[in-house]
């Protein structure tokens, strides 16, 4: 990834540190009262699934059908909405009883989701990021991502933080903080070296972002990582 040098670039602070479940394929979190919400990928095994954030117990489960790649999530009007990878479908799930009330449809890959309260937010997996109408799913328009004159491609996990899109870029060690009136990265987080070297072995990417209003933390975690980490950035 390349980037100017008069954008900011944040490093963290390791406020707490909870355990993972590592076979989870992680495509997605939210968190809301102590609770951790996560869409995992892959077929045959994609799944929704609540679960106790200290603990990494699973309270509540829902399984996707087999032929469905699970990908990001995000709460909103206490309904979750999980986008799939490639079959241009998405759910809609009751927030307390994870049961499936409603379907959307959208025309291309899906990625990252999030919401700004008006709209709701998908990434695709390229440069560009779709505000949809939360009630009828139709694209109300997009934007470009961009860092200086580059585009930033890649944009995977999303979360909508304090009037910014936050975003994982695949592949990297890099979450963008991104206006989400122009596209332009107004800076970037790294996490180099959150996950020991050792912890690595086995695991993939850095990929999921989820935000404790009350607190002001951010918690991120990887594909099938053992642990969840509560940062504070500085």
């Amino acid at each position: 990834m390349i980037y100017f040098n008069s954008i900011p670039r944040y490093s963290y602070d390791i406020i707490n540190t909870y355990p993972h479940d590592a076979s989870a394929f992680t495509q997605g979190i939210l968190y809301e009262s102590n609770l951790l919400y996560e869409s995992t990928g892959g077929f045959y095994k994609s799944t929704l699934r609540k679960t106790n954030l200290k603990t990494s117990e699973t309270l509540q489960l829902y399984k996707l059908e087999d032929k469905y790649f699970g990908e990001g999530i995000t709460l909103y009007d206490n309904k979750i909405f999980q986008l799939t990878r490639e079959s241009n479908i998405g759910f809609v799930y009751d927030k307390d009883s994870l049961k499936i009330i409603n379907k959307f449809y959208y025309n291309t890959k899906g990625c990252g989701i999030t919401h700004n309260h008006e709209y709701l937010i998908m990434s695709d997996g390229t440069d560009e990021i779709y505000f949809l109408n939360p009630i009828n799913f139709k694209k109300m328009y997009s934007i470009k991502v961009h860092d200086g004159f580059r585009s930033v491609r890649r944009l995977n996990e999303l979360q909508f933080i304090q009037g910014e899109i936050y975003a994982n870029v695949w592949k990297s060690d890099k979450i963008a903080r991104i206006c989400p009136y122009s596209g332009e990265v107004i800076a970037w987080i790294d996490f180099k070296g959150l996950l020991k070297s050792k912890e690595y072995e086995g695991t993939g990417m850095l990929n999921g972002i989820a935000y404790d209003k009350v607190n002001n933390h951010i918690f991120v975690t990887g594909k099938l990582w053992p642990k969840i980490f509560e940062i504070k950035l500085i």
